[in-house]
């Protein structure tokens, strides 16, 4: 049965990775979602049920559209994939419980940072909004309501923690170093994680983004990069991962 519930969540991961996919992309640019039915980008014509089929109908259609031929991103099925994987992960990771619900809006997101940041280098404060009181709703549950204020002080914290280090990487470059959705985002940081693991967030974040980085430079030319799917995916493994404070201190030798 276990099994079972790991290929449920892994499918309803695909069916809401193709809907997060059309969050990220219509949210930045202000377009409807809910009622609006999905268009072809190029030729607008609408799409029927079996053409939003997650991951099969790219692959059914070679990865363009039926009617123009226009060329799809592959970065839709990948997303869709993504999503299944770590929706599978989720349950597997956590079964049952108020801590799967967290991570499943953990993963929701990521999808929906990483396609809006991927494709117009924007965080929408609409989205880090609306999951910042999803998560405060499920902390208060989960934990309490004296752990969500002590998790509100957090998210403060690694904002205030955050905003200075922009400030500081802006006098170093002499240019913008971080956007202003990154900074908001480590608020949501610390409304799950506490204030080591949320500081080591940053940190675990830039050291992902730093070889991806050098290697689009080296390949493109590419100076400016998205960091908030970085910081997401950090965030991601550090609450994956179950690891505490204590865990951290007793490994230094603290």
């Amino acid at each position: 049965m276990f099994y079972i519930y790991v290929t449920c969540f892994f499918f309803l991961g695909l069916l809401m990775g193709s809907f997060y996919s059309v969050l990220g992309l219509r949210i930045p640019e202000g377009r409807k979602f809910v009622f609006d039915r999905s268009r072809c980008d190029q030729c607008m014509h609408e799409l029927k049920l079996y053409e939003m089929i997650p991951v099969f109908s790219y692959f059914s259609q070679g990865g363009r559209c039926r009617y123009c031929g226009e060329k799809i991103s592959s970065l839709l099925p990948l997303v869709e994939i993504a999503t299944g994987i770590l929706y599978a992960v989720s349950y597997f990771s956590f079964g049952f419980s108020l801590d799967l619900l967290l991570a499943l809006f953990i993963v929701s997101l990521f999808i929906i940072i990483l396609v809006s940041d991927l494709t117009y280098l924007v965080i929408p404060d609409s989205v880090l909004a609306f999951f910042a009181i999803c998560f405060l709703v499920i902390q208060y549950f989960r934990v309490g309501l004296e752990q969500t204020f002590y998790h509100l002080l957090t998210g403060a914290f690694l904002f205030v923690l955050m905003y200075s280090i922009m400030l500081l990487g802006n006098k170093i470059f002499k240019r913008e170093s971080l956007g202003g959705g990154d900074i908001k985002m480590l608020f949501l940081f610390g409304l799950v994680l506490d204030p080591l693991l949320g500081t080591i967030s940053i940190f675990l974040g830039s050291f992902i983004a730093l070889p991806i980085s050098v290697f689009l430079y080296a390949l493109y030319k590419e100076n400016i990069i998205p960091f908030g799917p970085f910081l997401l995916l950090a965030f991601l493994l550090l609450y994956f991962s179950k690891i505490t404070p204590d865990m951290i201190l007793t490994f230094l030798g603290i």
